[in-house]
C-alpha cells in the first residue's frame, strides 16, 4: 500500500481541508492518507470516515508528543497527560476504521538538552505497553518512529528501537523506519532494514528526502533502501512524507524546523513522488 502524508495538502483538518487532502491523495494515485493527529480532539471522525469511504482511501495516523504530554518525562502528571493523548489517538484510528498509529509515541517531538533519564525511559516503555494493550483490543498496530537526534533523545536508530520494542513486550508494536531520519543516524540503510525484518518488526515505512522535498533530489541512497525492502520481501505500507512552509501546521512547523519553502504545488509534488516510487520500488508499481 502506498500512502501520502496529509501535510502535503493541508495544515489543518476542517471539512474543507480534509476533503481537499483526501480527494487529492486519491487523484494523485495513492492508496492511503496518513493524518497528523497531533491533537486527536480536533478531528471530526465521522466526517473524516465519510470522506475516506467516498474516495476509497485507507487511513493511518501519526503524532508526536510535546512538553506537556511527554511520556518520557519524570513528571508523573506530564506522563499521565501523554498517556491520555495517546489513548485518544488510538481511539481516533479506531473510529476512522484504520489499523495503524505511528510516530513519536514514546516522547516529545523536538530538541532536548540532555539524554533521556533511566526513569524517563522506563515511563516511556510502560506507556507504550499500556497503549499497546488498548490498541490490540481494536486490532491496531503501534509503530515507533525513531527520529534524528534533534527531534528526540529516546530512539534515534533501528537498533535502539528494536531493543525498546523488546522491553515493551507486545506483539502489536513495530519499528517505523523513516529515510529522512535514517539518512542522518544510520550507518547502513540495508543493515537497518535487514535488522528490523529479522526481528519481525519491520512494520511501516516513511519515504522522505534528505531535505524534506521531492524524492530523488537529495542524498538518500534510494537504490540501497528499495533493494533492501525487496530483499526482505517487505509488503507493508510505504508513505511519502514531505514538508514545506507552503503548508503550515502550527505545531510541526516549529518542532520539525520547517523554515523554507521547498515546494509550492502539493499536487505536482505528490504526482512526482508517486511516479518516483513506481519506477524505483517494485511493490509500488
Amino acid at each position: 500500500m502506498i500512502g501520502i502524508h496529509a501535510l502535503v495538502w493541508a495544515g489543518g483538518w476542517s471539512e474543507h481541508e480534509a476533503r481537499r487532502a483526501i480527494r487529492s491523495s486519491a487523484e494523485a494515485g495513492y492508496d492511503l492518507i496518513e493524518i497528523a493527529a497531533i491533537d486527536p480532539s480536533l478531528f471530526d471522525a465521522p466526517m473524516t470516515a465519510r470522506l475516506l469511504s467516498e474516495h476509497g482511501l485507507s487511513v493511518s495516523a501519526s503524532l508526536g508528543l510535546d512538553d506537556e504530554t511527554d511520556v518520557s518525562s519524570e513528571d508523573t502528571s506530564i506522563v499521565e497527560a501523554g498517556r491520555r493523548r495517546l489513548e485518544s489517538a488510538v481511539d481516533l484510528v479506531r473510529d476512522l476504521g484504520g489499523s495503524y498509529l505511528g510516530g513519536v509515541l514514546f516522547g516529545k517531538l523536538g530538541r532536548y538538552t540532555a539524554p533521556v533519564t533511566p526513569r524517563g525511559r522506563a515511563n516511556s516503555v510502560e506507556s507504550i505497553a499500556l497503549l499497546a494493550d488498548r490498541a490490540a483490543s481494536y486490532g491496531i498496530t503501534l509503530g515507533l518512529e525513531f527520529c534524528n537526534r534533534y527531534e528526540t533523545n529516546v530512539l534515534n536508530t533501528t537498533a535502539q528501537t528494536l531493543e525498546f520494542i523488546d522491553e515493551v513486550g507486545r506483539s502489536n508494536v513495530v519499528a517505523h523506519l523513516d529515510t529522512y531520519h535514517m539518512n542522518i543516524e544510520e550507518r547502513s540503510f540495508r543493515d537497518a532494514v535487514l535488522a528490523a525484518s529479522a526481528a519481525g518488526k519491520l512494520g511501516y515505512v516513511h519515504v522522505g528526502e534528505s531535505h524534506r522535498g521531492q524524492l530523488g533530489t537529495g542524498s538518500v541512497p534510494w537504490d540501497e533502501f528499495f533493494s533492501a525492502l525487496d530483499e526482505v520481501g517487505y509488503d507493508g505500507t510505504v508513505t511519502f512524507e514531505s514538508f514545506s512552509s507552503e503548508v503550515v501546521h502550527p505545531t510541526l512547523s516549529s518542532s520539525l524546523a520547517i523554515w523554507r519553502n521547498l515546494w509550492a504545488d502539493g499536487m505536482d509534488l505528490a504526482v512526482g513522488a508517486r511516479e518516483f516510487l513506481r519506477k524505483r520500488y517494485s511493490a509500488a508499481r
